[in-house]
């Protein structure tokens, strides 16, 4: 019972974790510079190399999916992946990046 709770409360944790990230006029310097934004708010789900986790693998992405099914589900959201991590050009940036993968 002890690990189940505890299993529980770390899945929460990484849940909430990947949900923050900063908003802030200063992030600017990542812009446009779709890894940089993948890595700021997806590898803690997906993986730092695309590889998968908590979420789904990516490395393969643009193989089944097209970039505006990937932009809609970046703001919209999927399953446990919660709605707009990513917004406006930044989600259209790494939707698109992400459609190369294939």
């Amino acid at each position: 019972m002890k690990k189940k709770l505890a299993a529980i409360l770390m899945g929460t944790t990484l849940a909430l974790a990947a949900c923050g990230g900063s908003d802030e006029a200063g992030d600017s310097k990542s812009a446009g510079d779709p890894e940089k934004l993948f890595n700021q708010k997806c590898s803690s789900c997906h993986g730092g190399n695309l590889e998968g986790g908590a979420g789904p693998a990516l490395d393969k992405v643009g193989a089944k999916l097209s970039q505006d099914e990937i932009e809609k589900i970046i703001k919209e959201g999927k399953g446990s992946m919660p709605a707009k991590q990513l917004e406006g050009e930044d989600a259209s940036t790494v939707a698109k990046w992400l459609s190369e993968k294939k």
